[in-house]
């Protein structure tokens, strides 16, 4: 197998035009290789700026998730750093877990945070949304958003060789016009749900619009889970009550809070 390893966008698209598979960091795909032949070629992005960013509203497809730190926001970390093992998180990276995965461990955090997807096709980078990339297996270079007020991520416990623990992810949103805007997604038994509510005046009525939405169809365990991670996320300074002369914008903790 020839591995190829492009430093600009230009030479990764020419490694595509070649047939290059794209392996991210091989977690998913080494055993398949084994048993089934490995390919001719194969592309890495790890040496590829473009997919190596990381701030408060980018994250490279081709970071490894034991890289992923306080500079993301906190469901997307969290969401990482629950990812397998330690030996796993050193070697699988952003891109493969969203893209290579069934599991798609981020895909709660990046579906809350609103993210887009930079991809990169023969005809150039080009930006879509998440849906769409999964569906058609793109070859991702980044997840961009933008950055919320507040965020917060909760996966259960689960047993090795089992089905996929309950994750909620949740975030909440400053709109153009100053009001708040809350979204959740939920992984449970591998089934992923998302809603989004435009903040009413208290932590109740935002929760019976999303259960009267998307999330409807939720075991009454995992709707508990959200009731958790949606009270704490809109407790002051975060949430309905906090004075918008303390709010930042940035996220910060919350307290417990019902309104």
């Amino acid at each position: 197998m020839l591995l190829r390893l492009p430093t600009s966008v230009s030479e990764a698209q020419e490694c595509m035009a070649g047939g290059a598979v794209p392996i991210g960091g091989a977690t998913l795909v080494w055993a398949t290789w084994q048993r089934d032949g490995f390919p001719l070629r194969a592309m890495s992005l790890r040496d590829l700026p473009e997919a190596n960013g990381i701030g408060p509203e980018t994250l490279g497809s081709a970071v490894l998730l034991s890289r992923v730190d306080d500079r993301v926001p906190e469901v997307l970390r969290k969401a990482a750093a629950g990812v397998g093992t330690g030996a796993v998180r050193r070697t699988a990276t952003v891109g493969g877990n969203l893209v290579g995965s069934t599991l798609r461990c981020l895909l709660p955090a990046a579906l809350v945070l609103d993210a887009h997807a930079v991809i990169l096709e023969p005809e150039g980078v080009h930006l879509t949304d998440l849906a769409e990339v999964l569906a058609k297996r793109h070859l991702l270079l980044s997840l961009v958003w933008r950055a919320p007020i507040a965020s917060r991520y909760h996966k259960a416990a689960g047993e090795a060789g089992g089905p996929p623990p309950l994750v909620v992810a949740g975030a909440l949103h400053r709109e153009e016009d100053g009001g708040k805007l809350l979204r959740v997604a939920v992984r449970e038994d591998g089934e992923f749900l998302d809603e989004d509510v435009r903040c009413h005046t208290t932590a109740e009525e935002d929760l019976r619009a999303l259960r009267s939405g998307g999330l409807g169809r939720l075991s009454d365990e995992a709707w508990e889970a959200v009731c958790r991670q949606v009270t704490d996320l809109l407790a002051p300074p975060a949430g309905h009550c906090a004075a918008d002369a303390g709010d930042t914008g940035a996220e910060s903790p919350g307290r417990c809070w019902l309104g």
